[in-house]
């Protein structure tokens, strides 16, 4: 071959590969359409490590799109109140909201299992649950009646008891005690004599201050350490048996969601994946720090007792049989839910249990 026959044939060659390049560059174009959306966070700017895991999110689904998928994640109030993230993305308001689904437990009690219920699963069971265990299809059964379909997108592990202005040792202890829980924890206290308050987040410091309530819980050390209860509460009570294993949800509309190019919606499942392991990572190194601090000030940490467990477990047990009774989709997940906190408990008592309290031995007698 000489040397123009070669040019020839390589000119043609090159030519067909930038044609073919020329009718790829719309397909691609097409998979990967500019899309916005608004998210808004069930929590403050001032709460990082649970709004900053929207942010995380939204980080992770921009950069695996180059980004051509962009969530604007906003703070509770700036475009939607933290309590009414669910029916701004069931009305298509706003095409999600990373919030705790038991804030919406008025509406329909199933709504508190993709948060966690009291004496419910720890962090480790309700992965197990939502990604292995069926819970997350159960859960998105329930949620496609309200016009959603939502995913873990992070945890907060077991949260505290919350803080008392006076020490409390048995149930008797308790009756009349005006404490600033919500949700399905306050149906569960009042049951054993508890006035339960509702309150936001910004108005408990003042009013442990004042009087007005004597005990109030919100999450952990880290982020009750920056709102100053230890102040105004010597008293740091635990577990908060209410909230073993908080998970956050991301809240999407589910007609937006439909809208979305397959790759996208893999691209949000990966990233909630994503802001669900990185926010247990952040409070499992955060937490540790601030309780160090909060004990050198003063801070004053105490067990409920075990009477107060039982009861408040019996009346646990007692409410969810109540509401069974009449709600078919809450019996429906309670009942996988539960099962599956029941299975676990064979394992980790015989495997997590015995690790980690022979280490923990150890620490105490400060070999470690």
């Amino acid at each position: 071959m000489d040397r123009r026959s070669f040019i020839k044939k390589t000119g043609a060659v090159g030519a067909g590969a930038a044609a073919a390049t020329a009718l790829a560059a719309p397909a691609i174009a097409q998979s990967m359409p500019k899309v916005t959306w608004r998210c808004s966070s069930g929590f403050p700017k001032a709460l990082d490590t649970i709004y900053g895991a929207a942010e995380v999110f939204a980080d992770a689904v921009a950069e695996a799109t180059d980004g051509n998928f962009n969530i604007q994640v906003f703070a509770a109030g700036e475009i939607v109140g933290a309590l009414e993230g669910a029916d701004a993305v069931t009305n298509g308001t706003i095409e999600m909201a990373h919030t705790a689904s038991y804030y919406f437990w008025g509406k329909d009690p199933t709504f508190a299992f993709g948060t966690g219920v009291p004496f419910g699963l720890n962090q480790r069971m309700t992965n197990g649950w939502m990604y292995e265990g069926g819970g997350l299809d159960l859960l998105n059964k329930f949620y496609a009646k309200q016009n959603m379909i939502c995913y873990p997108a992070g945890n907060t592990g077991a949260q505290m008891g919350g803080w008392f202005r006076k020490e409390i040792n048995s149930v008797e202890d308790m009756q009349g005690l005006k404490m600033r829980i919500g949700g399905f924890g306050g149906r569960i206290i009042e049951k054993v004599g508890v006035v339960p308050q509702g309150l936001p987040g910004g108005d408990i410091y003042p009013a442990l201050e004042k009087g007005t309530i004597d005990a109030a819980e919100f999450v952990g050390p880290y982020d009750d350490q920056k709102l100053g209860f230890n102040k105004v509460a010597p008293y740091f009570y635990y577990p908060g048996w209410w909230e073993g294993g908080v998970a956050l949800m991301n809240m999407i509309n589910l007609d937006k969601w439909n809208e979305l190019p397959s790759a996208y919606k893999g691209v949000v499942k990966n990233a909630s994946a994503l802001a669900n392991s990185v926010m247990m990572a952040r409070y499992d190194t955060l937490n540790p720090i601030a309780l160090k601090e909060l004990a050198a000030s003063g801070t004053q940490l105490r067990p409920y007792s075990q009477d107060i467990l039982e009861a408040c477990f019996d009346a646990a047990q007692e409410t969810y049989a109540e509401i069974g009774a009449e709600n078919a989709d809450f019996k429906e997940i309670h009942d996988s839910y539960m099962g599956y906190r029941r299975d676990s408990y064979l394992w980790f008592q015989l495997s997590e249990y015995n690790f980690d309290t022979f280490l923990m031995l150890q620490q105490r007698a400060g070999k470690l």
